[in-house]
């Protein structure tokens, strides 16, 4: 196991391991209250620090187990071709908005494609999406 993921192994089990004693703490402290108002600085002091810790070790803890996910390398189907240049667009129809948008959309952008209120972009001043960079055209 490298050493980063033992680092958050220990961390995520050191947070666990606190998240569990305040909880304890929390239910201690309210346990003896009888009147609600008198259990609510256990619960904001103890018990909910504590359930976060608990959550936040056992995703370092996951994160220790599963590794380092290796970021996935654009296809040149993926809006660039094979030198990483814009590709070309996949039709010639002009782009598209959506009606009070600010982003101009090629007509096959997963974020316009299929909207019935999508309308053509017209001459509106408009930024590319950044997802299928519609210019060079």
């Amino acid at each position: 196991m490298p050493s980063t993921s033992r680092i958050l192994l220990g961390g995520g089990l050191a947070a666990a391991a606190a998240g569990a004693v305040l909880c304890a703490l929390g239910w201690y402290g309210i346990s003896g209250e009888r009147f609600a108002e008198r259990q609510l600085p256990y619960l904001a002091s103890c018990t909910v620090p504590g359930a976060a810790l608990v959550v936040a070790g056992a995703v370092l803890c996951a994160a220790a187990v599963l590794g380092p996910v290796p970021p996935s390398s654009p296809q040149p189907d993926e809006g660039r071709d094979a030198a990483g240049e814009p590709a070309a667009p996949s039709s010639e129809e002009p782009p598209l908005r959506v009606p009070g948008g600010t982003l101009a959309h090629r007509p096959d952008c997963p974020l316009v494609a299929g909207r019935p209120e999508a309308v053509p972009a017209g001459d509106a001043e408009l930024a590319p999406c950044p997802v299928c960079e519609p210019w060079p055209r």
